[in-house]
């Protein structure tokens, strides 16, 4: 390929990638996933020791020229003097020690936070959810670092954060919220939108009887489905319409 072709189509894929990561804050800030201190982060596709993410602003208002991209350490790439998330650690480290996921969300989604302090499983009850996986672990900060502000600002607990998702999809904060990986954007707002629905069916069957979890086989080849490229993408399109950007 020529040299200018292969520029072109280079800044093409850049330029997909940063519009798709605007339209994941408004996604999931329109489906009450992400609220005015969450956030959502890509890894670059043509450097993977780099991922871009929106300067310290709420999800619901980022736009393209927000957009910041550091090194998996939480370093800037360029000159931007504009204040970055304290917690773009949690994506940096988890980028970091899994290199199959290209996609992370960091939320406070309401429905999920009493799951954060009690031993009730998040395990998925609804198919649709099984793509949060059968796996949840909770990261208690008090562990390693005692009392806190609670956010995860440094390298040192995003990584401690990173050992409790492991390989699974989400990963519990207790106290705080939770985390969700996936190999790429439209993956990563399916994972979180589910976390979110599968919280809420939980709370709401546990007041009409006992709770009944999908098997670990459903989970895994429901999963497999909803995760593949047809299903996807009919999903991203109704959040995008949702989201106000139908027609892009």
């Amino acid at each position: 390929m020529p040299e200018d072709m292969k520029a072109r189509f280079e800044e093409d894929i850049l330029e997909t990638t940063i519009t798709n990561l605007v339209i994941a804050n408004r996604i999931l800030a329109r489906e009450d996933v992400i609220d005015d201190f969450g956030h959502v982060s890509v890894r670059n596709p043509l450097n993977h020791e780099r991922y871009f993410i929106s300067r310290s602003r709420s999800p619901e208002v980022v736009t393209r020229g927000d957009i910041m991209e550091f090194t998996l350490d939480g370093e800037l790439i360029g000159n931007d003097h504009r204040r970055p998330y304290a917690e773009r650690h949690i994506h940096g480290a988890i980028y970091k020690d899994r290199p199959d996921v290209n996609a992370v969300t960091h939320h406070h989604a309401r429905s999920i936070l009493p799951f954060t302090m009690n031993a009730i499983s998040l395990r998925p009850i609804f198919h649709m959810s099984s793509v949060i996986g059968k796996e949840i672990e909770t990261w208690d900060s008090q562990v390693e670092f005692g009392d806190t502000n609670m956010l995860v600002d440094s390298m040192e607990m995003g990584h401690s954060l990173s050992r409790a998702l492991g390989e699974n999809r989400v990963a519990l904060l207790r106290g705080h919220g939770c985390v969700c990986a996936a190999d790429n954007l439209k993956a990563v707002c399916m994972v979180s939108i589910g976390l979110k629905d599968n919280a809420k069916l939980i709370h709401d069957t546990l007041q009409i009887g006992e709770l009944s979890y999908l098997t670990d086989g459903e989970i895994e080849k429901t999963s497999a489905m909803l995760l593949s490229p047809m299903p996807l993408a009919r999903a991203w399109d109704y959040w995008v319409a949702r989201a106000g950007f139908s027609g892009i």
